[in-house]
């Protein structure tokens, strides 16, 4: 089964979730599961991915691990680009459309990004800056078992996403996992000085990722320009 159990929570436990006068940060009300999920994640990927991740960039040449991501991200601009149409970004939509067509034919199935010396610039979107583009809200912030930070909107959404590009077309279980397992080799892999960076600069790692992602999570929905909060002065 491709849709982790937790997703499927994440829905339930958000009509239950309420946020208390207790000095907890509102936007966490699960903070005591989500800490332990946080160590949880940490802890295997100190063991088993960031090692994985190492490997993979010691081994693998560097035109290789471009041509990897830029494989993966052409991949992404099927869903970015359905993603700007359903929130009303046509130009942005067309722009999204050319750059698959350019990459996955002149870049071979994009393994060569063309599409940027074009002019075609570089979107990312997802189904959940889709809902909230429309007024969703984010609900509490939750941290996915293996698969790290994210709100109660947006944890359900991200089973979206993938169904926009490889997941859809290939059926057989071993060669799927074989995709999303190289995916997130290298998306670890592209991670490595940042988290050297967090090891360096954060007294409280878990409060310093979920207060940056859930920062960089509004820009994502409001395009760079999130309007003032109601507790902003």
């Amino acid at each position: 089964m491709r849709l982790p159990f937790a997703l499927l929570i994440a829905l339930t436990l958000s009509a239950c979730a309420t946020t208390g006068g207790n000095g907890q940060d509102p936007r966490d009300p699960w903070e005591g599961l989500n800490r332990q999920t946080y160590a949880f994640n940490d802890a295997l990927d100190k063991a088993v991915m960031k090692p994985i991740a190492q490997g993979y960039q010691k081994v693998t040449p560097a035109f290789a691990q471009e041509g990897v991501n830029n494989f993966y991200s052409n991949l992404e601009d099927i869903g970015t680009g359905l993603n700007n149409f359903l929130q009303g970004k046509f130009k942005e939509g067309a722009s999204d459309v050319g750059r698959l067509l350019v990459n996955s034919t002149l870049g071979v199935f994009g393994l060569w990004d063309l599409g940027t010396p074009m002019g075609l610039e570089k979107h990312d979107e997802d189904f959940g800056q889709t809902l909230g583009w429309w007024g969703v809200p984010p609900g509490p912030y939750f941290v996915i078992p293996l698969l790290g930070p994210s709100t109660a909107r947006d944890a359900p959404a991200r089973v979206v996403d993938p169904g926009w590009y490889y997941s859809r077309w290939i059926d057989n279980d071993p060669e799927y996992w074989s995709w999303w397992a190289l995916d997130k080799v290298r998306t670890r892999a592209n991670l490595l000085k940042a988290g050297s960076v967090l090891d360096e600069a954060a007294l409280d790692k878990y409060t310093f990722l979920r207060d940056a992602w859930l920062q960089r999570r509004r820009n994502q929905v409001f395009d760079g320009h999130p309007p003032k909060e109601k507790d902003e002065e």
